[in-house]
């Protein structure tokens, strides 16, 4: 019976012939583009699509790229043990994209150029060769139009988990009544401790400076918008992927309330059906859809997707910068053809590394906030050196450098100490999960909550908590990038001014002693 805890079912012939399909149909699209573009095969060409891109895909490729595997898996893991406060990164999405839209798109529009940034997470392994295959083939164009065929597959696998979801327990109303009892509606505290994980203030103002660091300056985002074939396109392609954010996060969270519905009475966790929080979903997935050929498969092919998504975007991004940053400085006469296989070259580099790195998160516990903590360490002191040179003509490079230094070693500690010494219950606000339902517990029925702090953190092996720990390590993850960028700025200011002061002091006495 569904919900009540034990095994479920497996994968069929169906699923199998599903899940090969879509993997294909994305590699099949990157050989399209490149048979397409074959008489095409400039540089600017394969990293920023020649530059004629519009809007609507551009649009869908942003939001496919944001889609990856840990949000199609951790979102709704999120929701169900946490509620949906992670809906109300929604405004955060409308304010990222207003800014990213009025201030960077111009910016970096007008300059032309890839820029440097940071992009480097894979959750799936078995994905790597395809994104490879299609990245070194393809170019740009390949890894958009893959992202738009991708970004259908993974709303469809919302959409099955939602209505099938629906159908079991008599409806929407229901699910929502369910989510409502069980505190999953509760998402507005508007508590200004900047100690507790979510809030309405965290959210808004920490979400919303995180993901300006992301989509702003971020080398695989903007080498998308940088593609448009006019400023007006690429402006719009951020406005257009707002709209396709709010979809996205609204279908993972009520994906979330729907799991929480159905084993409101039997948390798999707890009962020991699943053994983390990510595999909530996949697990939920075999026991309503298990009975549906094919069905199984095209949820699975939507995690995939979005990390086909994630890890295409990452090597394309790879190749931009290291063709532009390090190999046309010091080889200057290349010819296109070279040009065209050391991109390629590159883009199998690259993939054997994401390939990696996928070991790496496997290691990391819970990957949603795992994956956001990380944007925030490193995209915070980066945007704080953007921010630093756009709005400070005063500044240097020396500040610059400097500052991002201390604010990049000032986010790592925070960030690593929250890992190794994670926040009290009272902070992140796990809500009561029971399996008191289950038919199948080989122990006595018991109530526990999520067990976040212990699956999703480097634990010590022993109780030491330090001081720091319940202070300075505490800081919610959401304001990693706030705090990043803050001392980025001020230090790299801070220290300008105070070289200024040396170097006018310096010729001061100069003048006096002559």
């Amino acid at each position: 019976m569904v919900g009540t805890g034990g095994p479920v079912a497996t994968f069929s012939v169906w699923d199998y012939v599903v899940f090969a399909v879509t993997i294909l149909g994305a590699a099949g699209i990157g050989l399209f583009q490149a048979i397409r573009g074959r008489k095409e095969s400039s540089s600017a060409e394969f990293l920023l699509g020649g530059r004629q891109m519009t809007a609507v895909p551009v649009a869908m490729s942003l939001t496919a790229s944001f889609m990856s595997g840990i949000t199609v898996i951790g979102t709704p893991a999120e929701a169900y043990q946490f509620g949906a406060a992670f809906w109300i990164f929604g405004i955060s999405y409308t304010i990222m994209s207003t800014i990213t839209a009025e201030i960077f798109v111009p910016l970096f529009y007008r300059l032309a150029i890839t820029i440097t940034g940071l992009d480097l997470w894979g959750v799936l392994v078995a994905t790597g060769l395809v994104c490879i295959l299609y990245c070194s083939l393809g170019g740009l164009k390949a890894v958009i139009w893959t992202d738009v065929f991708q970004m259908g597959i993974m709303l469809a696998g919302f959409v099955a988990v939602i209505a099938r979801g629906a159908v079991i327990r008599g409806g929407l109303g229901q699910i929502w009544e369910d989510a409502g009892q069980g505190g999953r509606l509760n998402a507005f505290d508007f508590d200004p401790n900047p100690l507790k994980r979510h809030t309405f203030w965290s959210i808004v103002i920490g979400g919303s400076i995180m993901w300006v660091s992301i989509y702003s300056i971020n080398q695989s985002q903007v080498q998308r918008y940088i593609s448009c074939k006019t400023l007006g396109h690429a402006k719009m392609s951020l406005y257009v992927n707002m709209v396709g954010l709010w979809v996205t996060v609204s279908l993972a969270v009520f994906s979330g309330l729907t799991m929480y519905s159905i084993y409101k009475n039997c948390d798999p966790l707890s009962n020991g059906d699943v053994t983390a929080s990510d595999q909530l979903l996949p697990y939920l997935v075999m026991d309503i859809l298990g009975d549906f050929p094919g069905i199984p498969g095209l949820f699975v092919a939507a995690a995939y997707s979005g990390t086909l998504s994630t890890v295409s975007s990452s090597i394309n991004a790879l190749v931009a910068v290291t063709v532009e940053d390090f190999i046309f400085p010091v080889w200057k006469n290349l010819t296109q053809k070279q040009i065209s296989w050391l991109n390629m070259g590159l883009s199998i580099f690259f993939g054997g590394v994401c390939i990696g790195m996928a070991g790496v998160a496997s290691m990391m516990g819970g990957v949603l906030q795992a994956a956001l903590s990380i944007f925030g360490m490193i995209s915070g002191p980066l945007l704080g050196l953007y921010l630093l040179g756009m709005l400070f003509r005063t500044s240097n490079s020396i500040g610059g450098l400097v500052g991002m230094v201390i604010g990049l070693v000032l986010t790592l500690w925070v960030g690593i100490g929250g890992q190794v010494y994670p926040p009290t219950a009272d902070m992140t606000n796990p809500l009561p999960l029971t399996t008191a339902g289950c038919n199948n517990t080989m122990t006595q029925n018991y109530t526990t909550t999520s067990p976040w702090s212990t699956s999703a953190s480097l634990t010590t092996p022993s109780n030491f908590r330090p001081d720091l720990a319940d202070s300075w390590y505490s800081l919610s993850y959401v304001y990693l990038s706030l705090l990043g960028m803050l001392v980025t700025m001020v230090c790299g200011l801070l220290i300008t001014i105070f070289r200024k002061r040396v170097k006018l002091g310096y010729l001061f006495v100069t003048v006096i002693l002559s």
